[in-house]
């Protein structure tokens, strides 16, 4: 399954949003960059103790999940995100019904985190900021992204 198409304008709508909440200049890069600016903004406002706009966050979780998804093809290991977004990833037996046997679950903080490589696969399961089941659910070789 192909990943979403995130309409970059619509980043860049929520971004320059949130900016302005900050006090911030507008978004200014090229409309591709802004995905990863917007996860940038989003940790940034995480390390002050402030919440994004839940479509910025949405936006940006769901980017690097099919950025994600498009690094492991397959549909072996369900990623989730909640409440933002979850995709199907990683070569092997795929899943069609059910519970899936792979499943990994963590918040959009963590998961920006790994995928930007400021927490590591091993340290997020150690802190129990992940929770992992299946044979196949260590996502450690594909992140950061």
């Amino acid at each position: 399954m192909p990943a979403r198409k995130i309409d970059p304008e619509r980043i860049r709508a929520a971004l320059d949003s949130q900016l302005a909440e900050l006090g911030e200049h507008p978004y200014d890069g090229p409309p591709q960059a802004a995905p990863d600016a917007a996860v940038q903004v989003i940790l940034g406002l995480y390390a002050r103790g402030l919440r994004p706009e839940k479509d910025l966050a949405r936006l940006a979780v769901r980017a690097s999940l099919d950025r994600l998804a498009d690094k492991a093809p397959g549909r072996t290991v369900e990623v989730r995100v909640p409440p933002y977004a979850a995709v199907q990833c990683v070569p092997g037996p795929r899943h069609t019904r059910g519970t899936p046997p792979n499943v990994v679950e963590t918040d959009p903080r963590t998961w920006l985190e790994l995928a930007t490589g400021r927490l590591t696969w091993d340290d997020a399961m150690e802190a129990g900021k992940i929770s992992a089941s299946g044979t196949r659910a260590d996502l450690s070789e594909y992140l950061p992204l």
